[in-house]
Order: structure tokens, then sequence, then C-alpha cells
């Protein structure tokens, strides 16, 4: 054997050793991607049932803000008819009754005054003194 086929023979060696020592970590690669990809299946599968009931719970959910649609719209015209039924008051009713309100407000503030001069009259010449003149 000739010092270049001893080196051939070494070069060859340490070529299978570095395919080996490459090998493994290929191998662990390929068994990761295989669990990865399990895994994913895995997520598929289930995310079935879990996107069925999301849309379960969307059709609940649009069925109740329909009803609040409606809610909504029946208090807007709850409220339209209350400020009509307000306007109407007012402008039937408001005007006599602001009066009368005045009128008997000016009605007792006369009295008030007349009983007032009257005490204040009558108390004048009830005074008397006590112990008499001197």
């Amino acid at each position: 054997m000739t010092p270049t086929e001893i080196a051939a023979l070494i070069a060859a060696g340490a070529f299978v050793l570095l395919v080996v020592l490459l090998a493994i970590p290929l191998v662990k690669l390929g068994r990761t991607l295989d669990e990865a990809t399990n895994a994913i299946r895995k997520a598929q599968e289930n995310s079935d049932p879990l996107f069925t009931g999301a849309n379960t719970t969307l059709d609940h959910v649009n069925t109740q803000l329909e009803r609040v649609d409606g809610i909504t719209a029946n208090a807007q015209s709850v409220s339209s008819n209350v400020s009509a039924l307000s306007s109407l008051f007012t402008a039937t009713l408001g005007s006599p009754l602001v009066k009368s309100a005045a009128f008997t407000y000016g009605v007792r503030k006369a009295l008030r005054a007349r009983r007032k001069r009257e005490e204040q009259a009558a108390g004048k010449h009830s005074r008397r003194r006590k112990g008499g003149r001197k």
C-alpha cells in the first residue's frame, strides 16, 4: 500500500465519519418535522368543533342584536310619541295653566298683604300701657 492509498483511505474514513455525524441531526430534524406535522393535523382536527361553536355563538349574538334593534326602534318610537304629547300638552294647556298660576299667586299675595295691614291696624288700637297714666 502506497502512501497515496493510505491517505485516500483516511480521507474516505473521515468522509464517512462526517456523513454519519451529519446524518444524526438530519434524522432528528426529520422526527421534529414529523411531530410538527402531527401537531398541525391534530390542531386542524380539533379546530373544526371550535369553529363550529364560534359560528353557533355568532348566530345567537346576531339573533340577540336583532332583538335589541327592535327594542331600540320601539323605544325611539315611544320617545317621539312622548315628545309629541308633551308639545301638544304645552300648546293646549300650558298657556292657560301659566295664566291661572299667575292669577292664583297674585291673589294669595294680595290676601297676605291685606291680612298684614289688618293685623297692623288692629294692633295699634289694642295696645295698653302697663301701670296706667300718671
